[in-house]
């Protein structure tokens, strides 16, 4: 963990020999403590946010650090420093964009500074010409050296326009002689409408040289007065700022940009996303021959345009189909040199038409997609983006097939928020994802609708839990040789405060994705066995089984065996009457763990029955290698035994087949979903065991359940 004393330290010795400054290294790592805090700060802030650079950039100026080395040293040391500090918070764009923050800060700074010195030296300069002028005094001589030797560019020119005298250092900056340069217009140095109605004028303009190179110059120019008020000239003073510009051009790139493949990052993108939604049209900072495309001094943020009403815009998100394989089998190094390759592909097949193409972090490309008529045009360029993708890559000796998923979200310009433009994006990716990778999906606000649900579920799964909204019913298990009730099925209950009664079709799957299974899973068997021990003990005549649902979780985990042996000793239930449902496709083809589960659990006396059969492997011949007592045949099975004509004769020959060869096995076998006595008869004469169903009776409270024969439970 960085800290800022720790920074503050490593500040002080990097730059304490940088400049002279009456400090030592103690002093002034106690002088940087504060800048160190800022620092990390803004580091960590939610918000980017670039002043707090700035203004310590300026401090150390102020605090005399005025020497290059001073900044060079500055920079390198926040890189060691926070460098992997930055990274593994997620803040790795963030360091660069307050390191240049800080470099703009500090050669503002240094700018000002110099310029405060010279005015000095300028203004003593030019009253010593005002007043040679006026009485042709001896400081003639003086003023005249002064203006030739300056370090800065110096320019005098009349009101309309000549140039009337020029020192060497601004001949050396644009390459041209004094003749040459008293030759040209002074215009160029000189505010629009002249200086006649404001005393002075700065900003910073490009030029070109004699020799046709460019720079970038900070100008300003003053109005010079006679003692009655009259002006009398302008004064234009020209420093060369191109290497700070270049400077900090080069850091705001590498802010702005991944370091990986050079696209624009996470920054950018959301910056031109903020500017497409907000109508905003951005003035590239371009110069020529004419200048700069803005008026000098005007900021590049000033051109706005109002927003267009019908205007759209859209998002193409992007993430590589199994990366983390690529990455785990070849290397990170290959891992890299496609995200590369793949950059390159999106890059030149979109970026001609316009699109801003991004890298979000990791395998995560995003696309903006300005100027949107309809969906469509969105659409196409998500299977550009896929196309480009799809193109086999050669990486470390192999041939890949690469894909990719893709979000689409097109939204109107005029009141969508970029976060929650991001989000829908986000989501749409995931869709993408789960219906099969290597294609697109388009938002849709209903399946977000349904997402955002199932996720609320998931979030209230363990309050719910503590605040009992959970609740066991039973379905009988009816024998069909003399329809007697042989057991029940425990079946759990949501009781959610809005949504009423859910059945376990809609939290079962989100406890087993969230690992709330397994404390739900706990109490709805220690309920079962709890409500099996009471039956048994009011009728010890009626050897009773309780079923139970397990979910594939439970079956991998290590410990349940033990689990159910405390639930067990704790309610008093005999081993051989709990019976417990495993899914078909949590059983067959499995090893390890789960099949060490299930004969740990068959040794210790308790059923196995094999839940929904049919619906997955239906693998009868590997059932002789599980330690399975029962299979429970999928309600679809039913479908057939109450066809409008009667049975239809192929399924109840699949059925037959199904039932001898369980019984072959010895496996019983119980039948779900028997609603009509049609059925019952038809899977009796089929030698059924044993079914379940609403022609028995649905799943209620214990109280409710009739616990004799199948006369007494239906209503």
């Amino acid at each position: 963990m960085v800290t800022a004393e720790r920074l503050a330290h490593h500040w002080a010795r990097a730059i304490a020999w940088t400049s002279f400054v009456s400090m030592t290294t103690g002093e002034l790592a106690a002088h940087l403590a504060g800048p160190a805090t800022r620092l990390l700060d803004a580091l960590a802030a939610e918000k980017a946010d670039p002043r707090p650079a700035q203004e310590i950039g300026a401090g150390l100026v102020a605090a005399h650090f005025t020497q290059p080395a001073s900044l060079d040293r500055t920079l390198v040391v926040l890189d060691e420093q926070l460098g992997a500090y930055a990274e593994s918070i997620g803040k790795g764009s963030r360091l660069g964009l307050l390191q240049g923050a800080l470099a703009a800060g500090y050669a503002q700074a240094l700018r000002e500074r110099t310029l405060s010195e010279q005015e000095d030296i300028y203004a003593a300069a030019l009253t010593a010409r005002v007043q040679a002028e006026e009485a042709r005094s001896a400081s003639e001589e003086r003023f005249q050296a002064v203006f030739t030797e300056a370090a800065i560019g110096i320019g005098i020119a009349a009101l309309d326009g000549r140039l009337l005298e020029v020192n060497r250092a601004l001949c050396a900056m644009f390459g041209y002689t004094r003749g040459q340069f008293l030759a040209l217009p002074a215009g160029a140095f000189l505010p629009p409408g002249g200086l006649r109605d404001r005393d002075h004028y700065r900003t910073e303009r490009p030029y070109r040289r004699a020799d046709g190179g460019r720079i970038w110059t900070d100008l300003a120019v003053s109005l010079i007065r006679g003692r009655d008020g009259t002006p009398l000239y302008a004064v234009a003073m020209v420093q060369d700022v191109t290497e700070r510009r270049t400077l900090q051009q080069q850091l705001r790139h590498q802010a702005l940009h991944d370091p990986l493949t050079d696209l624009p990052n996470r920054t950018l993108f959301f910056e031109r996303l903020a500017s497409a939604l907000g109508g905003r049209a951005r003035a590239q900072e371009r110069g020529d021959e004419d200048g700069p495309r803005r008026p000098p001094g005007a900021s590049a943020d000033s051109a706005l345009t109002a927003p267009d009403p019908e205007a759209r815009v859209g998002v193409c998100y992007l993430d590589l189909d199994g990366f983390k394989a690529i990455n785990d089998t070849l290397g990170h190094d290959a891992g890299d040199e496609l995200i590369r390759t793949v950059a390159g592909r999106l890059a030149a097949r979109l970026r001609p038409s316009g699109h801003l193409v991004a890298r979000m972090g990791g395998d995560e490309f995003v696309v903006l997609v300005e100027r949107v008529k309809e969906t469509a045009d969105v659409v196409r360029v998500a299977e550009l983006a896929l196309d480009a993708v799809r193109a086999p890559v050669h990486l470390g000796g192999h041939l890949l097939n690469v894909s990719a998923s893709v979000g689409v979200v097109d939204r109107p310009v005029e009141g969508t928020d970029a976060a929650e433009l991001m989000k829908a994006a986000d989501t749409t990716l995931y869709w993408a994802k789960a219906d099969g990778r290597d294609r697109w999906a388009i938002f849709d606000a209903d399946r977000h609708a349904s997402d955002v649900s199932r996720y609320r579920l998931s979030g209230q799964l363990p309050e719910a839990l503590a605040r009992r909204e959970f609740f066991v019913e039973y379905q009988p298990l009816v024998r069909l040789d003399d329809a007697a009730v042989i057991g029940t099925e425990a079946l759990v209950r949501w009781r959610h405060p809005d949504l009423g009664v859910l059945g376990p079709n809609r939290f079962i799957e989100l406890a087993e994705e969230t690992g709330a299974i397994d404390p739900l899973g706990r109490w709805v068997l220690t309920e079962a066995c709890r409500q099996g021990r009471s039956w048994r003990d009011s009728h010890p005549a009626l050897p009773l089984l309780m079923s139970v649902n397990i979910a594939v979780r439970q079956v991998r985990d290590a410990g349940f065996v033990d689990a159910v042996k405390d639930v067990l000793a704790e309610t008093g239930l005999e081993p051989e009457a709990l019976q417990l449902e495993v899914t078909e496709s949590s059983v067959m083809g499995s090893a390890g763990q789960p099949l060490r589960t299930l004969h740990a659990l068959a040794e210790l006396g308790v059923r196995i029955a094999i839940d929904d059969f049919g619906t997955g492997y239906s693998n009868l011949a590997y059932l002789r290698d599980l330690p399975v007592h029962a299979l429970k045949l999928a309600g679809r099975f039913m479908a057939g035994l109450r066809a409008p004509g009667g049975p239809d004769q192929t399924d109840q020959e699949i059925l037959s087949a199904l039932i001898r060869l369980a019984h072959k096995l010895k496996l019983t076998v119980t039948a779900e979903g028997v609603e009509t006595a049609a059925q019952a008869a038809a899977l009796r004469e089929l030698g059924c065991d044993t079914a379940q169903g609403w022609h028995y009776g649905r799943a209620v409270a214990p109280s409710k359940v009739a616990l004799g024969r199948v006369g007494d439970l239906r209503r």
